[in-house]
């Protein structure tokens, strides 16, 4: 399969993930517990392990659990820097994942995603959907894209974007 390109003119492409890309996407999801993992006292072997099991969890959970999703890989400008796992039915777009390399995070990336995902919700009228958790710095920038708190779920918030009317 070819790239996808996310929005035109941005140098960010989605292309499918592979079995190649197990490496990176453990770094991505590793970047995206840095802040937690630096409160354990635990060695670097220690955590990485952790994270290691943790990963390979939460990627079979995911395939399992949402078998027709699309599993992307994020390339800015050619180099490989997060990933965008979405499940799209008729009645919603879910956003199961998106995460970016912390050196890649604040340069308007992921909103750019979040964007072109809203954009599909309001032409397919469906709502677009994710969970958060509530310490995520993206937080501030889903809210301010429209998404609201559905539920309260402990860790995490569900929030949704219902579609909006295309002028």
């Amino acid at each position: 399969m070819t790239a996808v390109p996310a929005k035109p003119g941005t140098g960010v492409e989605l292309r499918p993930a592979r079995d190649a890309d197990s490496e990176l996407l453990y770094r991505v999801y590793a970047s995206s517990r840095e802040q937690e993992m630096g409160l354990l006292p635990w060695s670097n072997a220690e955590k990485e392990d952790f994270l290691r099991m943790q990963f390979g969890a939460q990627h079979t959970y995911y395939h399992q659990a949402f078998p027709y999703a699309r599993f992307d890989v994020i390339e800015h400008c050619g180099e490989p820097v997060g990933r965008l796992y979405v499940d799209r039915k008729a009645e919603d777009i879910r956003i199961i994942d998106i995460s970016l390399l912390t050196a890649h995070r604040g340069r308007g990336i992921g909103g750019a995603l979040m964007r072109g995902l809203l954009t599909e919700g309001d032409s397919s009228v469906r709502p677009v959907s994710i969970h958060v958790e509530r310490n995520n710095p993206a937080l501030r920038l889903y809210r301010r894209l429209g998404f609201q708190e559905i539920e309260d779920k402990g860790i995490y918030l569900f929030m949704r974007r219902p579609a909006q009317p295309l002028n």
